[in-house]
């Protein structure tokens, strides 16, 4: 998975600039050992000299900038693997239980009358998806979705998305915890 830094700039673009304005640097510094100038204090070496530190201060601000961007992005991938195999080992450890919970769910869908369209819509409410997300997912229209889970709701005798949700969570509990 590819992260980008927060403002959306490529991360491969800093170690480019900073390359560039290390090659003002370096030119800068040439130039200034082919002039010999003899004096130091003259407009044009204090432009140039001005020049080559403005430059080695940007090469050096986009470094570090680069450096902590990819560090960013390192931790974060990190922690995206930690939420991935979090999230896989309880699937594998309710997967029994959720095959369960489904055929449950699928069984109460028909006592409902629900169809394939609006059985799909209720099982994306129950997991929390905006009627937004499910058009998209389902290539359908956002008004249709919300027509599916109007019918949904009417079919099930349901008030509307917190309803379908206590439905099928309320007489879940959590074991006791030790103190």
């Amino acid at each position: 998975m590819n992260f980008l830094p927060e403002d959306g700039e490529d991360l491969h673009i800093r170690p480019i600039l900073a390359g560039i304005f290390l090659l003002v640097v370096a030119g800068g510094v040439v130039d200034l050992m082919l002039d010999r100038p003899d004096d130091w204090l003259s407009g044009h070496v204090i432009f140039e000299v001005g020049m080559i530190v403005v430059s080695l201060a940007a090469a050096a601000y986009l470094g570090h900038e680069w450096y902590q961007a990819s560090s960013r992005v390192v931790v974060a991938e990190a922690r995206w693997s930690e939420a991935q195999a979090e999230r896989d080992l309880w699937k594998e450890r309710a997967g029994r239980l959720l095959e369960g919970l489904g055929t449950a769910v699928s069984e109460q869908f028909d006592d409902w009358g629900l169809t394939p369209a609006e059985r799909e819509t209720a099982l994306m409410l129950l997991k929390g998806m905006s009627h937004k997300a499910m058009a998209r997912s389902t290539g359908r229209s956002e008004r249709t979705v919300r027509q599916h889970s109007v019918a949904v709701y009417r079919k099930a005798g349901l008030d509307g998305r917190a309803a379908l949700a206590a439905f099928f969570l309320e007489g879940i509990s959590l074991p006791d915890l030790p103190e």
